[in-house]
């Protein structure tokens, strides 16, 4: 996707435009080019992976949930995450040889570098049980975004039969305090840290890094509080 918007020497973007700009982005498909909001007429960049691992992630869950389909169709439920090129396995499965698969196919995605899996060995959850954990990612989304002293859109949520998974790249600090305010969330059962965590020194480094230039996608273990 290619945009360009002319200006006049000294004129800034309306505030009104810029907002519609955004929005024509997201509902044409573009999300993953969306580096940030927009304040003031101006784009302030808040996602801290660079556009290329933005892309990436996108393919690679459009690609890992087609592959989970041809793999079981209607026998397992498989949702993939991916972060910084990292993805996280979520659902059900069958068996424990199926938990397997899983990952290994995943693993053979282009561009992946490392997978999480907390695939659960069992029936498929209810429509019930999906709802509430949607309920719950959606209060825990809304409570990262009131938590004044956090980026909530550098964190992503997902929950699992209320098992929460924080994923993204922040210091130990934000950390500490996105899985306080997690835990914090009614319906929460535990909290699983599935970051990228880096120094104050290493997030100003990445904060001054082009966007536009790919950067190399570090393995993380999952860290259980």
């Amino acid at each position: 996707m290619t945009s360009r918007f002319r200006r006049g020497p000294g004129r800034k973007l309306p505030f009104a435009l810029a907002g519609a700009v955004l929005a024509g982005a997201l509902l044409s498909g573009c999300a993953a080019l969306v580096l940030g909001t927009v304040v003031g007429g101006a784009m302030v960049v808040t996602d801290r992976r660079s556009t290329g691992s933005q892309v990436d992630d996108e393919t690679i869950e459009v690609k890992a949930n087609g592959r989970m389909s041809e793999a079981f169709g209607d026998r397992a439920r498989v949702s993939t995450t991916s972060y910084n090129r990292m993805v996280l396995l979520t659902g059900e499965v069958p068996s424990a040889s199926d938990k397997t698969t899983a990952e290994q196919v995943v693993a053979r995605v282009d561009n992946v570098a490392s997978v999480v899996n907390e695939l659960t060995v069992g029936p498929l959850n209810t429509f019930t049980e999906r709802s509430k954990d949607t309920y719950v990612t959606t209060k825990i989304k809304a409570s990262l975004i009131d938590a004044k002293d956090l980026f909530a859109n550098s964190i992503k949520v997902t929950t699992h039969r209320g098992v929460v998974y924080l994923m993204g790249r922040v210091t130990e600090r934000e950390a500490n305090r996105a899985s306080e305010v997690a835990r914090g969330v009614s319906g929460v059962v535990k909290v699983v840290r599935v970051f990228e965590v880096l120094t104050e020194s290493e997030l100003a480094s990445t904060q001054r890094r082009t966007l536009a230039q790919p950067d190399r996608a570090a393995s993380a273990a999952v860290v259980r509080p």
